[in-house]
This record gives structure tokens, C-alpha cells and sequence, in this order.
């Protein structure tokens, strides 16, 4: 009997080619995620892994992978990652060699005044109301997501012939990207019985568990509101799917799988409803407003997923090797919750004890403390970064493709930030 996917990838080395995140991990809707359009899989293939059992792709993960640094990476494949193809997505073959802008500081004067419209949407006359909505909502958020909307919103503006400033459409789904991710928020701590949020105390502890998730639900609300008001109907479909995503992944989330393979599989697919599915649609969302051809919508989406599942591999790794102090949350977090994230579910390959912890969710005396000393003798750390640099790697393909601009740029350098952060 063949041997799981992940087990058998171990043996490759790391001289494997460099293959297409989403053609080596199949799709969980069934198709590559990357292959929805003939033009895009042609495109792809000279990334395409070599084979696993069934017929299946392999994603080749190093032993011991060495660090991955992104601006000497596209030095050394210039030209095959910035342009794989002869016609790039009806694009010119330009290209500057300037430094790329900071990201946070390009998107900066679009996001100067987001929370104080978001407060806007969410103005209520009930003070106690209006302190549980504006909790989250003070600008000491990272606001990750709506600086990814912004960015790419400018960068396919750029690349369909405008000028680079946002249309008003685009800038509501940057809005609405982080109303939706601070409503989940609210829910979460309410299903985790969390404590402390970004620093200080969350929702559920100050105002109780009734009331957080009423609030969650109003935020929710004025977003739908906002959504409502862009007037067009395929970017509304297109961001309820986020919504329906994230309750599917914290139903996923609440589960387990017995079989090692199709754990992994279940991780990732939660991964992506939970975390990845925001940011890919809210980039296809900005992207349809500006543009018809769904060759543009596919790789503004491919952009999205691929940095957002990486963001979260990423969240998984520092669980385990920041302090409380750095996350603003407790380390360890998700073992003491019974998930199995990805540095465990490595590690189970090099110590099986894990497997019956994770089947009772660490639920026994010691377990917690068992699986993190089991992570921390394993790889399963490793093994986890270097899967957020190959969907980086794979997020920086799709959005090279669209026509050169500090935007452009600035979301490739971003992928870096993703992978080096620490909090």
C-alpha cells in the first residue's frame, strides 16, 4: 500500500523542481486551483510537479529546507518568474529595476481614514453598542487585508490602461475585507473562549459572550450593507462566498480526520475557508470592478489564496516559537484549543505518539505539553515554513504576470514580510 503523499515527499530531497503549490497539493474542490482556465494551466507548466501515487502531484518538502530569501530568488529567476511566458496577460515586456515601495507606506494614504469610515458605517446611537463595534476598530490593527486589497486594486488599475487610483467600489471591499475579518474575530474569541485579542482583552471578556456576539453580527450586518451599495451583483456573490467559507472552516475546525493523509488535506482546505478565502476574494472582488477577463480575475484570486494560506502556515509556526508577548496572545494557543496545525501534524510523521492526542484533541493530563516538546525535537516547524515559501513563491508567479508597477512590486515584497514576520 502506497504511503501518504507528505510521508513520501520526504524522500526527495531538495532537488525537486520547482512545481505549482496548488497542481502539487490537489485541489479540495477536486480540479487544480491554478487550471480553471486552458491559457492559465498552459502557462503553468513548466512549473507542473512530477507525479505521486494515484496519479496524484507531489509537493516536494525539503528534509532540511534552508531559508528562503525572496528578493535574491527573484534576482536568480528573473526571468523565469517575473515573465514565464513570451504574452503575459496582454501586457508589454517592461520592467524597472527600483527598489520596491514599502508596502505599508504605499498603501498608507488610502488606509489613513478606513477605520474612522468603518466607524461611519457602524455609527449607532446606543453608546454601549457603538464601544463594543469600535473595540477592535482603533488603527492599531496590522490591517493586513485591506492594504493587500488596496495594493491590488491599484496594480490592476494600472495594468487595464487607468490610472492607478482606486475606484470607490475598490476602496468599500477594502473596507468591507476588514469588517468581515474583525467580525470573525469576534466570534472566534467567543467560540475559543479567548481572553486577550492584539494586546489587551477581547469582546466576550469585557462585555460578556451575548453581547460579543451580537456585536460580531452588526459588524457583519454593516458590511453587507456596504457590500449592497458597490451595485454589482458578481461582487456580491463573489464576497458572500466569504462569509459561507468562514463558517464552513469553523465548522471544519470543530473536526478531525482519523487518516494521517486526509488530515493534512482537511488542515489545509480549513486553512483556506478560515483565512485565504477573504483575502482571495476580496482581490478578485476589486479586480472584476475594473476588469472583464477572468484570465486577470483568476490571478488576482491565485494571489490572494496562495499569501493567505501562507500567512497562516506562518500564524502556526509562531504558536510555537514566539512568546505571548510578540502575538498578543498565548503560546501554545491552538494545542491548548486541540487543533493540530501543521508543525504537529509534520511532526506525527517523526513521532507517531502524536496521532492519538490529536484523535482526543489533547484533551488528556500532559498532552499539551507532551505534543509541544514532540514538535519542537521533530521538523514539523521547518517543514511548515518551507511550505509557506513555496505559496509564496507561487503568489509571487501569478502576480508577476500583470504589467510592472510599485504596486505590483510592493505586493512581491510583500510575500517576504509574510514570511519573516514575528508577530
Amino acid at each position: 500500500m502506497a504511503a501518504p503523499w507528505w510521508r513520501q515527499c520526504r524522500r526527495w530531497g531538495t532537488n525537486f523542481p520547482s512545481g505549482n503549490v496548488f497542481d502539487s497539493v490537489w485541489c479540495f474542490s477536486g480540479r487544480p486551483a491554478c487550471a480553471s482556465a486552458s491559457s492559465l494551466s498552459r502557462r503553468t507548466s513548466s512549473w507542473s510537479s512530477a507525479p505521486g501515487p494515484e496519479g496524484k502531484p507531489l509537493l516536494a518538502l525539503a528534509r532540511h529546507p534552508k531559508t528562503l530569501n525572496i528578493n535574491s530568488f527573484l534576482i536568480r529567476h528573473k526571468s523565469r518568474l517575473l515573465y514565464p511566458t513570451q504574452q503575459w496577460c496582454c501586457c508589454r515586456m517592461t520592467h524597472s529595476d527600483a527598489k520596491p515601495k514599502d508596502p505599508f507606506m504605499l498603501a498608507q494614504r488610502d488606509l489613513t481614514s478606513l477605520y474612522d469610515d468603518i466607524k461611519k458605517e457602524l455609527f449607532v446611537s446606543k453608546e454601549e453598542l457603538k464601544n463594543l463595534c469600535d473595540y477592535y476598530f482603533d488603527g492599531k490593527g496590522k490591517a493586513i487585508r485591506p492594504m493587500i486589497v488596496v495594493l491590488m486594486a491599484r496594480a490592476l488599475n494600472i495594468h487595464s490602461n487607468r490610472s492607478g487610483d482606486l475606484l470607490p467600489g475598490q476602496r468599500v471591499v477594502a473596507m468591507i475585507s476588514e469588517m468581515i475579518h474583525t467580525a470573525s474575530l469576534v466570534h472566534d474569541d467567543v467560540i475559543d473562549g479567548s481572553d486577550k485579542r492584539r494586546g489587551k482583552r477581547t469582546i466576550n471578556e469585557v462585555w460578556g459572550e451575548r453581547k460579543a456576539i451580537l456585536a460580531g453580527d452588526f459588524i457583519l450586518s454593516a458590511a453587507t450593507i456596504a457590500l449592497a451599495r458597490i451595485g454589482n451583483t458578481t461582487v456580491v456573490k463573489v464576497l458572500s462566498q466569504v462569509i459561507e467559507d468562514l463558517v464552513r472552516g469553523e465548522f471544519m475546525q470543530l473536526g478531525s480526520k482519523e487518516n494521517e493523509n486526509e488530515r493534512f488535506k482537511h488542515y489545509l482546505e480549513k486553512t483556506f475557508k478560515k483565512t485565504a478565502s477573504l483575502i482571495a476574494n476580496s482581490c478578485k472582488a476589486v479586480s472584476i470592478l475594473v476588469n472583464s477577463d477572468p484570465e486577470v480575475h483568476e490571478i488576482a484570486y491565485q494571489y490572494g489564496r496562495n499569501v493567505g494560506i501562507a500567512f497562516q502556515l506562518v500564524d502556526d509556526v509562531l504558536d510555537f516559537t514566539s512568546g505571548a508577548n510578540q502575538l498578543g496572545k498565548p503560546s501554545a494557543a491552538d494545542l491548548k484549543l486541540g487543533l493540530a496545525t501543521g508543525p504537529v501534524l509534520f511532526a506525527c510523521q517523526q513521532f507517531p505518539e502524536l496521532h492519538a492526542m490529536i484523535m482526543r484533541r489533547f484533551s488528556s493530563k500532559g498532552d499539551v505539553d507532551r505534543a509541544w516538546q514532540y514538535v519542537l525535537q521533530s521538523d514539523g516547524v521547518q517543514q511548515t515554513s518551507f511550505l509557506a515559501q513555496r505559496y509564496c513563491q507561487e503568489a509571487i508567479r501569478q502576480v508577476s504576470r500583470l504589467r510592472p508597477s510599485p504596486e505590483r512590486d510592493a505586493l512581491i515584497a510583500l510575500t517576504e514580510m509574510v514570511l519573516t514576520r514575528d508577530k
